[in-house]
């Protein structure tokens, strides 16, 4: 798998769960779902993704938008 389907997957699984959390738990949790929101948003923009950067040093193979 590449690295920009392992970030997608795990964005959306932390979406997921945290929307879970704030139904179970906390509405506080929405805020771990607008972080994740929010870095998307800007990863698209720079480039930039710190999770990317850890699959890549992790030896995941690159894909189109995380080189």
């Amino acid at each position: 798998m590449s690295i920009d389907r392992i970030v997608m997957a795990f964005a959306g699984t932390v979406v997921l769960l945290s929307l879970a959390l704030s139904q179970l738990h906390s509405p506080q949790w929405l805020w771990l779902a607008a972080f994740v929101g929010a870095n998307l948003l800007q990863a698209a923009f720079t480039g930039f993704c710190p999770l990317a950067m850890i699959l890549k040093r992790l030896g995941a193979r690159p894909g189109v938008a995380f080189p």
